[in-house]
């Protein structure tokens, strides 16, 4: 990279607008990541863990000072259908959206969609009494008592 272009990617929002092609080392499963295959020319997490780094406060503007590790904590789904993660900063604790690229581990996203599922709140055992206090019958069985 000339001393020009070094200069441009450094000034403020320079990603906003252009894409970033730089490779990188995942700090947390420390595999290599790469801009190709990502389906976009802003890749921002690795395709295998989904973690990133907090380096944006807006995305593309590289002002965050914090630099650390964004894990995924959930997923939603966006109005035209698309999924995005939910990454929440370790250090800080901010929270971000940034959309599924399209090398992104099925399986991971999977994983992440399905927690609320697998760890629910409450203890699973105090379900039909929880159902009962809210004015239902409480019977999981599907048939009336």
């Amino acid at each position: 990279m000339n001393r020009e272009n070094k200069r441009r990617s450094y000034e403020k929002g320079y990603y906003k607008t252009h894409p970033c092609t730089d490779s990188f080392t995942c700090k947390v499963c420390g595999r290599p990541v790469v801009a190709a295959g990502a389906g976009s020319g802003h890749r921002n997490h690795c395709p295998n863990c989904l973690s990133s780094l907090h380096v944006d406060i807006e995305p593309g503007d590289r002002s965050a000072d914090c630099g650390g590790i964004m894990e995924p904590v959930g997923v939603w789904v966006r109005k035209n259908g698309e999924w995005a993660v939910i990454h929440r900063c370790r250090r800080c604790g901010h929270l971000s959206s940034n959309r599924v690229a399209a090398d992104d581990n099925p399986m991971k996203l999977m994983s992440i969609a399905m927690r609320p599922l697998s760890q629910p709140p409450f203890p699973l055992e105090r379900i039909e009494e929880m159902t009962a206090l809210m004015g239902g019958d409480g019977c999981l069985c599907g048939a009336q008592r």
